[in-house]
């Protein structure tokens, strides 16, 4: 394989850094070691699904490798350098991290995608980039391969890295994710930054017990035995479907990748869907054994329909649930992250986090296109929401109001919609009669969830580590529109050719066990940015055709690669994938290829020159 051209890493020029115990570090500082940097944004289940890949890598180098987290934001509100601190607690970020609020490092880097990933040499150099998830065995190759000829060559310095754990406060919860009222009366949370459930009073200000040992784990049994990982949505099921399978609670263990059945009577917990292993597979609406089927990062649960439905983010879908056949599958999307309304088998929706039944329709807050929705009839529809790069803080008319990344919602005796408006720090109101959008309470720190009473509602302020019933102070909130502005990518008008970079790792080769080990799908926002190339294939490279009459737009980029192990008996197999929205700018004698990397080739010397 080719060698790549040595880079000199740019510098980690950051507005402050966390979990380093207040200092700051350049590249210089890391000279010597291996240095792998994470450019998240603490939005975005990709970069979640991506720390929670690199725990093993860190721990198993935990002697040669410095994982760094670049923090790029996307929504106004994750540049609080404060909402950073509680993301990096939140998620348990067990490394440094760097907060570039301009973007001035990713820009630096050449990142596109949230999340990319760069590995840097002992000396200093770049020696490998990639974007997507599911690199973690491609990640330990290498590193692996670093480690030993760095070793060899003696410019290695082994030992602790720089990472200083912060103190965390003593609270009743911490950062809670979601709640509901059970049925004598008291309430469950998710008590997810402890990885555990907990039963409160009914008014929610004291706890009157606790499911789960409160170490991240998975672990069915008892409940000072079970063990869950970020757990978020819960779900009461009918009495006539618990007493036939055993368990009165559903919860959706986010980061296992996993349900729960909870006995409310003993507290036992077992696992009812999924294997453990994150989703990564061809999209089909079949039914499916459930504890043989791979979910992605389950965040919330509704009955509706005669089944559970699934909020699950990690693949912008909504599956269903059947505890009585203990069956599985899609319901509505296609895992394209964006915003299209009509049938759910061809909907695209982003993130999807918050869900709540009211009769024939399933309400829905898609926290990455900052919409509300709701699936009627088998369609979905829009009533809040202009697209993934849209946001604000706007009442009135739903078709004008903006929301901020949302990831609760709920309704009301009357029919009224309540939505937590996660980033705006906002409990919002959309009244279906009307069609009007107001603010009810602000000042709250990031509320997730919402349960709807017979007078005020309590929101799950998860920030402050506590469900509160706010004052209620309705109001109209005349605006603030936003839209993320990233740097534009210059293209020709026409004919453009698009091509995604990716070749196996080594010791991988393409699967085409299932079908063809490639796909790629673009679409267009502006839609009609594109006037042919539009649409699903499964080749990388496509020739796109750019409309006349348009100064420019984002290209909405899906594509993903099947790789297996090529020598090994019993071959593990991996699916690498990525979404990109790359604005482009229209410009005469502007370049007529768009290439992307989702692997590159990894270098022969792995930066082993020295300097």
């Amino acid at each position: 394989m080719a060698s790549q051209s040595r880079v000199r890493a740019p510098e980690l020029a950051g507005a402050g850094w966390l979990n380093t115990g207040g200092a700051r570090l350049g590249i210089s500082d890391l000279r010597g070691k291996i240095v792998l940097l994470d450019f998240w944004t603490f939005c975005c289940i990709n970069c979640l699904h991506v720390l929670d890949e690199l725990r093993p890598l860190e721990d198993k180098y935990r002697d040669e490798l410095v994982v760094i987290g670049v923090h790029s934001p996307k929504f106004t509100h994750e540049r609080d350098a404060r909402a950073l601190a509680a993301a990096v607690e939140r998620y348990g970020v067990d490394h440094p991290v760097v907060n570039d609020p301009d973007l001035s490092i990713w820009d630096a880097y050449a990142a596109r995608a949230w999340p990319t990933l760069a590995v840097i040499d002992p000396n200093g150099y770049v020696v490998s980039t990639m974007a997507g998830e599911g690199h973690a065995q491609s990640l330990d190759r290498i590193v692996g391969d670093l480690v030993a000829k760095h070793r060899d060559d003696g410019t290695l310095v082994e030992g602790p890295g720089p990472h200083v754990a912060p103190k965390t406060a003593d609270t009743l919860l911490r950062f809670p994710g979601k709640a509901i009222r059970l049925p004598g009366g008291t309430l469950m949370a998710t008590d997810s930054a402890r990885h555990r459930l907990v039963e409160l009073d009914a008014d929610g200000g004291s706890i009157v017990r606790v499911i789960g040992d409160g170490e991240r784990g998975d672990r069915d049994g008892a409940p000072d035995v079970a063990r869950f990982s970020e757990p978020q949505g819960l779900c009461v099921l009918p009495a006539t479907v618990a007493a036939r399978v055993g368990y009165e609670l559903l919860v959706a263990d986010t980061v296992n990748h996993r349900l729960r059945g909870v006995s409310l009577e003993t507290g036992e917990v077992k696992t009812v869907a999924g294997t453990g292993r994150p989703w990564r597979s061809d999209v089909d609406f079949h039914a499916h054994d459930a504890l043989a089927t791979d979910l992605s990062s389950p965040w919330d649960l509704a009955w509706f329909d005669d089944r559970v439905v699934i909020a699950m983010a990690g693949v912008h879908q909504l599956w269903w649930f059947d505890p009585t056949t203990a069956t599985t599958g899609v319901y509505c999307g296609t895992t394209v992250e964006g915003l299209r309304d009509g049938p759910v088998e061809e909907a695209f929706m982003a993130q999807p986090s918050g869900l709540a039944a009211d009769g024939d329709r399933l309400w829905i807050v898609d926290s990455e296109t900052s919409a509300l929705r709701y699936i009627e009839n088998e369609r979905i529809h829009t009533v809040i929401g202009a697209g993934l790069f849209d946001f604000g803080h706007v009442d009135g008319p739903s078709a004008e109001a903006l929301l901020q990344h949302p990831l609760g919602v709920a309704v009301t005796a009357t029919g009224v919609v309540l939505i937590a408006d996660t980033y705006n720090g906002a409990l919002r109101e959309y009244d279906p009669g009307t069609g009007e959008v107001s603010t009810l309470v602000t000042g709250l720190a990031e509320p997730s969830d919402i349960v709807p009473g017979e007078t005020e509602p309590l929101v799950v302020e998860s920030a402050a580590h506590r469900l509160v019933r706010p004052e209620i102070e309705r109001r109209a909130v005349g605006g603030r529109r936003e839209r993320v502005v990233r740097a534009a990518t210059d293209i020709a008008p026409g004919k453009l050719t698009l091509r995604v970079v990716f070749e196996p790792a080594n010791g991988e080769k393409f699967d085409d066990t299932f079908g063809p080990s490639t796909r790629l799908a673009v679409t267009a926002d502006p839609p009609g940015l594109l006037a042919d190339g539009a649409g699903d294939g499964t080749d990388l490279e496509r020739e796109l055709l750019i409309a006349d009459g348009h100064e420019g737009g984002v290209l909405q980029i899906v594509a993903q690669a099947a790789t297996c192990d090529s020598e090994a008996v019993n071959p593990a197999c991996h699916l690498t994938r990525q979404d990109w929205g790359v604005p482009v700018r229209i410009v005469d004698g502007g370049p007529s290829t768009l290439t992307l990397m989702l692997r590159g080739a990894e270098p022969d010397d792995r930066g082993a020159s020295n300097d």
